[in-house]
């Protein structure tokens, strides 16, 4: 397996950085397609994602980062968050040397990635966007709100605790594939990002108040937005009506998942985002996908998926440049 390569940058004097995982040569005979950007939801950063790295690193390098503000970047500066997140992206893109990418965004990073398409498509040869939080109710305010009271009084696993269960679906007759795993995972993942980032809490406190602009639509760019059933962050009916302002795009849901859909439908969301990024049939033979449709289609009911493990700590070799 080749070894990763950490690069270091900087955007309006913000430290940040970045994370390449070469293709593996020994993949050999598989389609090949544009680099991989990877950009996850608030405090995910560039070691999250190691499903992503067993699947689209098949076909392509992934590339995972930690933007101001995630993971060990230096905090936002302050005023508006979206210039800087995409010009950091941009960044990245002329460090890597590509023409193009592959653009990967899931909840508060579809945001980012959505921003980025918009104001720069020849840059995005492909672009997907998971948990898109369009409009994000009153109830998961209230939650998240809670939440950042327990954090100023110092209660960490209070705070951990409402601001995981904020991003999910815990209504015992919708059934959630693996929900109490995935949500020991995200608060686990909360404490951890608190206890190791100095800046970990005013960045969860930007993204939980931030509102994305997601009007405008997006034309030029072929696009998947992809929600889980129960997502009760911003529904998939939501999502879909904000998916029917990309021209073109593709939308589905995925069964028996919320918003954490990543974790919870690990496999099938990194299998998904192989075949799209490559160019293949969404529902090839042999291989079971949700319900796919073309923005403003109906949605029927969602088919019954595998069930895979939730990932965990990448193992991983390092080298830096």
């Amino acid at each position: 397996m080749p070894e990763e390569i950490i690069r270091s940058l900087r955007v309006d004097g913000v430290r940040y950085g970045y994370r390449v995982l070469p293709r593996d040569p020994a993949a050999g005979g598989t389609p090949v397609t544009e680099p991989v950007l990877v950009i996850g939801g608030a405090l995910q950063g560039m070691f999250g994602w190691p499903q992503m790295d067993d699947h689209v690193g098949q076909v392509a390098d992934v590339v995972t980062a930690d933007l101001p503000g995630m993971g060990s970047a230096d905090p936002l500066p302050p005023g508006p968050a979206a210039p800087v997140l995409r010009a950091a992206v941009t960044g990245i893109i002329d460090d890597l040397g590509a023409s193009r990418i592959n653009l990967f965004g899931f909840s508060y990073g579809a945001a980012v990635a959505f921003d980025c398409a918009r104001h720069d498509p020849g840059r995005v040869a492909r672009l997907v966007l998971g948990g898109v939080p369009t409009q994000v109710g009153e109830d998961r305010r209230a939650y998240w709100h809670r939440a950042t009271q327990a954090l100023a009084e110092g209660d960490t696993e209070g705070f951990a605790a409402l601001a995981a269960d904020g991003l999910m679906c815990l209504d015992p007759d919708r059934p959630v594939h693996r929900r109490e795993l995935a949500r020991r995972y995200v608060r686990r993942s909360f404490l951890h990002a608190l206890a190791h980032s100095e800046h970990a809490a005013d960045s969860l406190r930007r993204a939980l108040g931030d509102r994305p602009d997601f009007s405008g639509g997006l034309s030029g760019v072929p696009a998947l937005v992809f929600a889980g059933e129960y997502d009760t962050v911003t529904s998939p009916e939501l999502q879909r009506e904000f998916a029917g302002t990309i021209e073109g795009s593709r939308f589905l849901t995925l069964p028996e998942s919320d918003h954490w859909v990543v974790l919870e439908r690990s496999e099938e969301v990194a299998a998904l985002v192989t075949r799209f990024f490559t160019d293949q049939p969404l529902d090839p033979a042999g291989v079971r996908l949700p319900h796919q449709a073309r923005a403003g289609e109906a949605t029927p009911a969602p088919a019954t998926a595998a069930s895979p493990p939730l990932p965990g700590p990448p193992a991983r070799r390092t080298t830096s440049r």
